[in-house]
């Protein structure tokens, strides 16, 4: 009978007054001394604590970081999801040709929706944004190009951003130089921004 107890408890129906009447909610439970407890399984939430500054200089700085960050971070999604995208398209293309134009196409695509407002960036934003997209693809910007484009096109385009002083073979460090900028994104991810 005790097993025939724990094998209910186990695949309990919850009826939430939360949800309703009429929506049953369906959760693994234990039985301990008799009672069924529910177990629920929940994400991660990371708390922050009140960021503290030194001095004004700084607390102006992380503002300043935190309005860049939430300007470019939703073109680092975009890209990384256009970019997972674009590998099915390619993976898809009968030949070398055919992935020439499909990309053609695709890149076409991406000026008319974002050039006019990549154009509006700051040059921080533009850095910041360099590496946001190495955390959202894990490839660089560098890399993506030379991917989609050629090793000649990601060279060209190397050589014009180092002239105005974009490296687009810049990695994302979460531990360490962008700490500050993960900090940002996760609060941002988290609702708290």
């Amino acid at each position: 009978m005790k097993t025939l107890l724990h094998c209910i408890g186990l695949l309990l129906f919850l009826v939430s007054p939360a949800f309703g009447q009429n929506n049953p909610i369906l959760t693994r439970a234990i039985l301990i001394e008799g009672d069924t407890v529910p177990i629920y399984v929940m994400n991660e939430v990371k708390i922050f604590g009140p960021v503290i500054f030194k001095n004004k200089t700084d607390a102006v700085k992380f503002s300043r970081l935190v309005k860049n960050v939430k300007k470019v971070y939703p073109y680092a999604k975009i890209t990384g999801i256009k970019v997972r995208e674009y590998e099915e398209i390619i993976k898809s293309a009968k030949n070398d040709r055919d992935r020439k134009a499909k990309m053609k196409v695709a890149e076409d695509e991406l000026k008319a929706q974002f050039e006019d407002d990549i154009r509006d960036l700051t040059f921080k934003q533009g850095i910041i944004l360099i590496k946001l997209i190495d955390r959202e693809t894990g490839s660089t910007s560098y890399t993506i190009i030379q991917e989609f484009r050629g090793k000649f096109m990601a060279s060209f385009y190397q050589t014009i951003g180092r002239l105005f002083g974009y490296n687009l073979k810049t990695t994302y460090d979460p531990l360490g130089e962008d700490k500050e900028i993960e900090q940002i994104v996760q609060m941002i991810e988290n609702g708290a921004l």
